[in-house]
């Protein structure tokens, strides 16, 4: 099904086009597979993402980068994975009209569910990313080029890049921190 051909939902169109679109120009950081580019995007059915259009994931802080990755890899293992090799890198990124939700009350009155919101495993994100995701499609179909969204793993924000909108040289990796001890980093921060 075509872009133009979905139907989407008028009231949260409306609610959407209501927010002016905001710039942002700063540092982000990303988790990436150990020999990854840390600027690849995907359309991975991610929380603000359902599929149809490429994102790139990316953090406003350090360690809430690494506690997204965290989260997902620890989620319904008995044992975290030992062999699993990630690298934070830092990133430059530029958004020229980006849609700023920032905190739980700005996605409530976007219809998402406060309750849910990053409380549930992956394998469960249809209940909680149907809302998240139409946000992210409608935002991406007004031709917002992002997303500045709470941070479900950690007290942050996170900035959602529509890879279409915005080009590789405003998405440019500026330095790799290296690999995460995923030990440590657990004794450290002790998440939830």
């Amino acid at each position: 099904m075509g872009r133009s051909l979905k139907r989407r939902d008028s009231a949260l169109i409306d609610a959407i086009e209501a927010v002016p679109p905001e710039r942002f120009e700063g540092t982000v950081w990303r988790v990436a597979r150990e020999h990854r580019d840390p600027c690849q995007c995907s359309a991975s059915g991610g929380r603000w993402d359902d599929g149809t259009f490429d994102v790139l994931y990316t953090s406003l802080e350090q360690n809430g980068a690494i506690a997204e990755m965290y989260f997902h890899l620890a989620r319904g293992q008995p044992v975290f994975p030992s062999r699993v090799r990630y690298r934070t890198h830092e990133l430059a990124a530029r958004l020229e009209r980006s849609l700023k939700l920032l905190d739980l009350s700005a996605l409530t009155k976007l219809g998402a569910d406060p309750v849910q919101f990053g409380r549930l495993a992956y394998n469960e994100r249809s209940v909680e990313y149907t809302r998240t995701q139409e946000i992210g499609e409608v935002a991406h179909f007004l031709e917002f080029d992002g997303l500045l969204v709470p941070n479900a793993r950690w007290d942050c924000q996170n900035a959602v890049l529509f890879c279409d909108c915005v080009p590789i040289a405003q998405r440019a990796p500026v330095k790799d921190h290296g690999l995460i001890d995923w030990r440590a980093w657990e004794r450290e921060h002790k998440p939830a």
